[in-house]
């Protein structure tokens, strides 16, 4: 069985690309998850790449960016490639199959105290008569 769940923060903003030919969309970004435990007393994290593929890579470049909070399922996979210097590479990834979007993606409404929201003109005044108890 090959499952990953995890919870963490972009730490940048999502990079959204097409295959050439296909057209299909891929999403690439890297989560920072903090660690459960540390040795050193200050908090840790690990910093893994993220793919996404297809309409939900599509989604998570218009509704993210750099340090949101994400959660993401999928499968870990290792390839490997020889890089522009004739040496071998290797990669490990998450291939996400689902993201969820932990936060709202333009953050939370600021109150404007100088124009405070008006409900009086909302209101139904009720008769204390009609209320049975």
């Amino acid at each position: 069985m090959n499952r990953v769940v995890l919870i963490g923060r972009l730490t940048k903003d999502p990079e959204l690309s097409f295959i050439p030919g296909s057209g299909k969309a891929v999403v690439k970004f890297v989560l920072a998850v903090d660690r459960r435990f540390s040795t050193s007393g200050q908090k840790e994290a690990d910093f893994i790449p993220i793919v996404v593929w297809g309409k939900q890579a599509e989604a998570t470049a218009n509704y993210v960016s750099k340090g949101k909070l994400i959660g993401v399922s999928g499968r870990i996979q290792t390839r490997s490639y020889e890089a522009k210097d004739g040496t071998r590479r290797y990669v490990t990834e998450v291939i996400a199959d689902e993201v969820q979007f932990l936060e709202r993606a333009d953050g939370p409404q600021e109150i404007n105290n100088n124009n405070p929201i008006n409900y009086e003109n909302e209101i139904t005044p009720i008769d204390d008569g009609d209320i049975p108890f």
